[in-house]
């Protein structure tokens, strides 16, 4: 039963939901081969632009980080001539990200598919902080996720909440003591 932890932090252990800290392993895979420059530097903010106006998908993410320039600006940047403000760097660094998801998700669907799934290993939640009393037993684990297709899709979306809810759903294949890692201090895997 998934949120059995209400008041996570009570007793001060920490970590993050494991949705979480698998939808980071998700965009570092996604980013994989990507622009490596940051978006303040003149080489980073180019490859960006250029990822972008390559084509109107583009264009619309663009449109939803909520770049709202004249063709004209958004001309003067490509060229060079004007450069765009902190905000809009920001917000083209957040299309870029959201594009490149959009553009990856499929064939990083099909790698974590392959071959019967991919292994997950889940690190326990830290309780270096917690009384000994109030300490769980909380083991390594691991676990094969087989379909990904509902994780990769809430992923894609950017839906927080239909991610939890489907990276819960493969937590029972833990066994009985599932619940106990709704929160962990990392998720990591590799495709």
């Amino acid at each position: 039963m998934p949120d059995r932890t209400h008041q996570f932090g009570l007793l001060r252990a920490r970590g993050e939901k494991g949705s979480t800290a698998a939808a980071r392993v998700l965009e570092r895979l996604a980013l994989e081969g990507g622009i490596v420059s940051p978006v303040t530097t003149r080489r980073g903010l180019n490859a960006r632009l250029t990822y972008l106006t390559r084509s109107a998908s583009g264009y619309q993410a663009m449109r939803e980080a909520g770049i709202t320039v004249t063709s004209r600006t958004m001309r003067d940047w490509t060229r060079h001539t004007q450069t765009p403000s902190r905000a809009n760097r920001a917000r083209i660094d957040v299309a870029y990200r959201a594009y490149r998801r959009h553009n990856v998700a499929r064939h990083l669907l099909a790698r974590l598919n392959a071959r019967g799934g991919t292994r997950v290993e889940i690190h326990p939640l830290d309780q270096s902080q917690v009384l000994n009393k109030y300490r769980r037993v909380l083991d390594f684990r691991r676990i094969n996720i087989r379909r990904w297709d509902r994780i990769v899709a809430a992923w894609q979306a950017g839906d927080d909440a239909a991610l939890a809810d489907a990276w819960d759903e493969t937590l029972p294949d833990l066994g009985s003591d599932w619940g106990k890692y709704e929160y962990v201090t990392a998720v990591a895997f590799s495709a």
